[in-house]
């Protein structure tokens, strides 16, 4: 069953994720001792999971994975209360990211990325029929990173906007927004009501190094700005202004693969079951503090 605000669609990567947890540095040439773990992931994936952890409306999930571990990833998001849609490729093998988490104090943590099937997903997966018993649309920044995904974008904003349905995106990668490029990400994405940047991406968007006024000038071009910035919290501005600033939860973190992924999730759930902005960031930030203490980026399978 839906809730009262309609279903929330997911539109994004659903990705493999190799999780190496390192202490000190890095040992170039040889061994570096680290404890591995192979789970699900792909921010597209791991939001859709945070927003059914949340509860308050039926959470749907549409990706494209390689028949390798189409069987799994299913399971793994239907566990987590997902409706998973996905297309299996006969050709590419599912995504796969390293994550490379050094286990210092701030258990900060570097990607090797190979997108694989994630972003062979195109317009011919789509459906307007998706859209029934939508309230809201949400895509992952990382379909903007490739012809065939920007092409389902592009088709996927044009049926939301004919049926009135709210899209929201998160730019999901400064290194990937980077190559692309800020204005042309800008243009693809005029047409959503929220943007749910990171510190880094908000920043490199609008060539400002002060967050706050970084907010500000995206909030001039997209009506609602939520930028995460970790352990400070997040951000919220409209109409030119900051309108709100929401502090984190202070937690010990282990791993903060997903942490952006967990708010924005959280955050979309408590928007369609009604909250107000400033209220859902407020779980979307209790959201990031849970995924940090974890490893991996995914909330824990209830029973």
């Amino acid at each position: 069953m839906t809730g009262p605000g309609g279903a929330l669609l997911v539109v994004g990567d659903v990705i493999t994720d190799v999780v190496a947890r390192h202490a000190g540095p890095l040992a170039p040439g040889t061994d570096t001792a680290a404890v591995i773990r192979t789970v699900p992931g792909g921010a597209g994936a791991n939001v859709a999971c945070w927003a059914a952890r949340r509860g308050g409306c039926e959470v749907r999930l549409l990706g494209r994975v390689g028949a390798d571990a189409a069987v799994w990833h299913e399971r793994e998001l239907a566990a987590c209360g997902v409706r998973p849609r996905l297309v299996v490729d006969a050709e590419a093998p599912t995504g796969t990211v390293v994550c490379l988490v050094d286990e210092g104090a701030a258990a900060e943590r570097t990607f090797l990325t190979d997108s694989g099937a994630s972003l062979r997903l195109g317009a011919e997966d789509w459906s307007d029929a998706l859209l029934d018993g939508v309230g809201r649309l949400h895509l992952s920044g990382y379909l903007l990173f490739a012809g065939s995904s920007r092409a389902l974008v592009a088709v996927a904003l044009k049926a939301a906007q004919a049926r009135g349905v709210p899209v929201s995106v998160d730019p999901a990668s400064a290194g990937f927004l980077a190559e692309l490029g800020p204005d042309r990400f800008l243009t693809l994405v005029e047409d959503v009501d929220v943007l749910l940047p990171s510190r880094d991406e908000a920043c490199l968007l609008t060539g400002c190094p002060d967050v706050a006024e970084a907010a500000a000038r995206l909030s001039r071009r997209v009506p609602l700005v939520v930028v995460k910035q970790g352990a400070e919290g997040a951000l919220l501005a409209r109409s030119g202004e900051v309108c709100a600033r929401v502090p984190a939860v202070p937690v010990t973190p282990r791993d903060t693969t997903g942490a952006g992924d967990a708010f924005t999730g959280a955050f979309l759930a408590a928007l369609l079951a009604g909250a107000d902005p400033e209220r859902a960031a407020e779980e979307g930030c209790r959201a990031g503090a849970a995924a940090v203490e974890r490893v991996g980026a995914r909330p824990p399978v209830r029973d």
